[in-house]
């Protein structure tokens, strides 16, 4: 049993990541331009610079900053209303407490959001700490938000598991020397991301119990 455990929050402990897809193709129509249905999942973690980066990548002509802007608002005003959360959610979060594992939540999104959802849905006080994208200067895939989540926890990384759903959160969490599990939303696994991922499962709960049983 590791000493800590860090989650991403979109699409790993909320069922967010499908309304970001949704609102990036709104984006995209809003902004005059032909939506990629490739680009949701490869922007899918990221934050700031990074994220700008990835829009241009796909829009090169687009306002990258208005564009995410436009994007997060909308899917923050939906969140408003109702904030869906994932299976096996609550469950591994008591197990966690119950064995005395210090836990965090790292997430891209703005630090007052993670908050504020994860108040929503009656979780935020499992939380030992909570780092957004906004506290560090490299946002996934870089290992920044791992590290410094781990720090706050009072955790060496090499002892803490890392709950990721996409691409460039897995990335993130193996180059933070975590043990590093995946729970696949929007991004399917492929060859790469088993490599670099101790277990994929298809819940925080099948998780759970792979833990329970000394698998991870």
């Amino acid at each position: 049993m590791k000493q800590g455990a860090i989650f991403d929050m979109d699409g790993l402990l909320l069922d967010t990541e499908r309304m970001y897809r949704d609102s990036w193709k709104k984006s995209a129509e809003q902004f005059g331009l032909v939506h990629n249905p490739d680009f949701p999942r490869a922007v899918c973690g990221s934050s700031g610079a990074h994220m700008q980066e990835i829009i241009l990548q796909y829009y090169p002509q687009v306002d990258a900053k208005a564009f995410a802007e436009d994007c997060i608002l909308r899917v923050e005003r939906e969140l408003q209303s109702h904030v869906p959360a994932k299976t096996g959610v609550s469950e591994i979060l008591q197990y966690f407490k119950q064995q005395g594992v210090k836990i965090a939540v790292a997430s891209s999104s703005k630090l007052e959001t993670v908050k504020s959802n994860l108040d929503k849905v009656g979780i935020l006080s499992y939380f030992d700490a909570v780092v957004s994208g906004d506290q560090v200067k490299h946002g996934k895939p870089a290992p920044d938000i791992f590290l410094l989540a781990a720090q706050q926890i009072g955790c060496a990384p090499e002892n803490c598991y890392v709950f990721e759903d996409g691409t460039n959160g897995i990335r993130a969490g193996a180059a933070a020397g975590c043990t590093t599990v995946m729970i696949p939303d929007l991004t399917p696994p492929n060859a790469q991301l088993e490599q670099l991922c101790a277990g994929i499962y298809p819940s925080l709960l099948d998780a759970m119990h792979a833990i329970k049983n000394e698998e991870i």
